[in-house]
């Protein structure tokens, strides 16, 4: 159980690496650095951008679950 746990871990950990990099810089932090605040933005968000948000979310959600169960189940193992 431990080890599906720790694939789940790694291949989420991946993703949110990869959807945090697929967001737009909002501004004010290192983003301006980069020149990310060189751009202009058109108010709003787009449906686009929404969805990336609610999937970010939603895997965040499951990381943070899979952190949860392997501490509780590295706690109470009794290894």
């Amino acid at each position: 159980m431990i080890p599906a746990f720790t694939v789940l871990l790694m291949i989420t950990s991946a993703i949110m690496i990869l959807l945090v990099l697929l967001h737009k810089g909002r501004g004010g932090g290192l983003s301006d650095m980069f020149g990310g605040g060189v751009s202009s933005s058109l108010g709003g968000s787009s449906v686009a951008e929404r969805n990336l948000d609610r999937f970010t979310i939603g895997v965040g959600v499951i990381w943070f679950a899979c952190v949860i169960a392997l501490g509780l189940l590295m706690a109470y193992s009794g290894n």
